[in-house]
C-alpha cells in the first residue's frame, strides 16, 4: 500500500491518480476542506482520509507532499516505523525511467503546455500524463508521459526526460533562488538531462542563454526560430496561424485559445510532434479539439456575466489572463480579482503585479494568502500592490456585493489557492439577483 501524506496536492493527486491506473494500491490524508484536485481521486476511487497517525501502518511505502515536515502527525509515525519514505519528486522520477518522458518546465505555461501535449499524443499516439492541475493518468501500452517538471529547489533535476520543453525562464520562488543567474543555473542543469533535445522558447530572452551540451531547438514568433509561427491571426473565436520548421511549411493551426502566451505553447507541442514525424493535419485536428487544463480560464456565463477561473499567481500570468479575456470578450468591462500567495512574491513583484492589474477595467485585491512563516515580510499585505493601483479597491469574501455592481463584464478571478470561495459567492448571489 502506498499512502499519500497530503494527496490534494495539485502534482500528489495527479501521482496518485497515475499509479493507481498502473494497478498499485493507492490511499491518502489531507486537510477536511475540499479543493479541485480532490474530484479525480475521488472519480478513481482512492480514499482520502483526515491526517491521523493510525493511518499508518507497518506494510506501507510513504509518499511526502514538500509541505510536509516532521511536525505532520503521519510524518512522525513513519519515521518512528523507520517506513521508506519518498519525496514527491523522487517518486515521480521512478516513473520517469518507465517511458519516454516528456518535461515541460517554465515559469509559465507548464500546465497548458502539459495538457496540451497530452490532448494531442494521447489522440495520436497515446500519451500518460502528469499535470499539476491534479489530473494524472497512466497505462503500461503508452509510450510515452507528458510531465509538469517544477523548478522549485531544482526538484525537476528528480526526472529522466526524453524531451526536455522550456516555456520561458523569468526569476520565481525568490525565497529560494538568490537571483536570475542561480534561476539560469538550475535550467542549465535540467535541460543537460535531456536525452533526445531540449525544445525551449526562442522569444524568451534568457533560454539564449543556456549553455548546454544537448542539442536545442527554439519555437516563437521571431524569424531566427527553429519552429515559427507566422500570419498569426488573433480573433474572438482564437488564434490561427501557419508553421515553419527550420523554413519548411509544416501546416496550418487553428487554436481554441486566447493570446500570444497561449501559442508559444501549442508551438511547443506542434514542434514536438514535427520531431515525432507525426503528420500536421492531424496534429492540428487535435489541437483544433483542445478546451484548456483545469483552472486554467475556466468560464461561466451568467446572464451578461462571463466569470473566470484561473491559476495565474504571477504578475505575467496575470497580465497574460487579461489580454487574453480582453482578445475574447472585446465589449465587455474587464474586471479583475486578485489573490496573491506569499508575502515574498507580493513584496517583490508588487510593482509587476500592480502594472498587469492596471490592464484591466476595475481591478480587486485580496489579503495576501500566508503558507508559510517568512522572515523579514511581517510588514507586507495587500496595500503594497493596493496604492499602485489606478481603479483597485480592497475586496474579501464578505464584500461579495462590491462585485454585483458590475454590468455586461468579465470577472477574473485569479489565485493558486482559494479565491473560490469569493467566486462561489459571488455567482450564488448573481444567479439570485437575476431570479428575482
Amino acid at each position: 500500500m502506498y499512502h499519500f501524506i497530503g494527496i490534494k496536492g495539485t502534482g500528489m493527486s495527479a501521482l496518485a491518480q497515475i499509479m493507481k491506473s498502473l494497478g498499485y494500491e493507492v490511499q491518502g490524508s489531507d486537510k477536511p476542506n475540499h479543493f479541485f484536485t480532490e474530484d479525480g481521486l475521488v472519480e478513481k476511487g482512492i480514499t482520502i482520509l483526515p491526517f491521523d497517525e493510525n493511518n499508518i501502518k507497518e506494510d506501507m511505502v510513504i509518499v511526502k507532499g514538500n509541505a510536509f515536515t516532521e511536525s505532520n502527525v503521519e510524518v512522525k509515525k513513519a519515521m518512528a516505523l523507520n517506513l521508506k519514505i519518498y519525496t514527491y519528486q523522487e517518486m515521480v522520477g521512478r516513473f520517469t525511467k518507465m517511458f519516454k518522458t516528456i518535461t515541460v518546465a517554465g515559469c509559465h505555461g507548464k500546465t497548458t503546455t502539459t495538457s496540451m501535449l497530452a490532448h494531442v499524443l494521447g489522440a495520436l499516439k497515446g500519451c500518460n500524463y502528469l499535470i499539476g492541475d491534479g489530473s494524472g493518468f497512466a497505462s503500461k501500452e503508452n509510450d510515452f508521459l507528458a510531465l509538469e517538471a517544477c523548478e522549485y529547489k531544482r526538484h525537476f533535476l528528480e526526472y529522466s526526460p526524453y524531451y526536455a520543453i522550456i516555456t520561458n525562464i523569468e526569476l520565481d520562488h525568490i525565497d529560494y533562488y538568490k537571483n536570475i543567474s542561480d534561476y539560469i543555473d538550475a535550467f542549465v542543469s535540467y535541460a543537460n538531462l535531456a536525452e533526445k533535445m531540449v525544445i525551449a522558447c526562442g522569444d524568451d530572452p534568457y533560454t539564449h542563454s543556456l549553455e548546454i551540451n544537448k542539442p536545442i531547438f527554439y519555437y516563437g514568433l521571431d524569424e531566427d526560430n527553429d519552429i515559427v509561427a507566422k500570419d498569426v491571426v488573433y480573433s474572438e473565436t482564437g488564434t490561427s496561424f501557419d508553421v515553419f520548421v527550420e523554413d519548411n511549411y509544416y501546416g496550418h493551426f487553428d487554436l481554441p485559445l486566447y493570446g500570444k502566451y497561449m501559442l508559444l505553447n501549442s508551438l511547443a507541442v506542434i514542434g514536438l510532434c514535427y520531431y515525432e514525424r507525426i503528420d500536421a493535419k492531424e496534429v492540428a485536428k487535435s489541437l483544433k479539439t483542445f478546451k484548456g487544463a483545469k483552472r486554467r480560464f475556466k468560464e461561466n456565463v451568467i446572464g451578461d456575466i462571463v466569470t473566470i477561473d484561473d491559476y495565474a499567481h504571477h504578475p505575467t500570468e496575470v497580465k497574460v489572463t487579461i489580454k487574453g479575456a480582453r482578445q475574447k470578450y472585446p465589449d465587455k468591462e474587464i474586471v479583475a480579482v486578485l489573490k496573491t500567495h506569499t508575502l515574498s512574491r507580493t513584496k517583490e513583484f508588487a510593482d509587476e503585479f500592480a502594472e498587469a492589474l492596471n490592464l484591466a477595467d476595475k481591478a480587486y485585491i485580496m489579503d495576501v494568502g500566508v503558507d508559510r512563516e517568512e522572515d523579514g515580510y511581517d510588514d507586507v499585505t495587500y496595500e503594497v500592490i493596493l496604492e499602485k493601483l489606478e481603479n483597485g479597491e480592497y475586496i474579501n469574501n464578505d464584500m461579495v456585493d462590491k462585485l454585483l455592481e458590475h454590468k455586461n463584464a468579465v470577472i477574473i478571478f485569479m489565485s493558486s489557492k482559494d479565491i473560490y470561495v469569493l467566486q462561489k459567492a459571488y455567482e450564488e448571489k448573481l444567479i439570485e439577483s437575476q431570479d428575482k
